[in-house]
């Protein structure tokens, strides 16, 4: 029975990873891309190619880092850490008007 458990325990955490470096990965580049479209000195159109075409390096970025940890706990930190600090600084960038 503790080989079935260890077994589930194992499958459950690279699921784990699986849904956070596709989740994640997906989120962060999402918001690296909205970042540098507003913030590189190019034209709007070569801006938003640029991001776009930087994007990708980020995902996979996102997904070697969630599987390169030591545990899904310090993957999930690292990811929501990048993502808080790309949506702070485009929370910057865009200026914050509550009304």
């Amino acid at each position: 029975m503790t080989s079935r458990t260890t077994e589930l325990r194992g499958r459950a955490a690279v699921l784990g990873r699986v849904v956070l470096a596709a989740g994640g990965g997906y989120g962060v580049a999402a918001l690296a891309t909205t970042l540098l479209s507003l913030t590189l000195p190019l034209p709007r159109a070569e801006a938003v190619t640029t991001a776009t075409l930087a994007s990708f390096a980020v995902m996979v970025g996102v997904v070697v880092s969630v599987f390169a940890a030591r545990s899904l706990a310090r993957a999930a930190l690292g990811t929501g850490g990048a993502a808080l600090v790309l949506g702070a600084a485009l929370w910057l960038v865009m200026g914050h008007n509550p009304a």
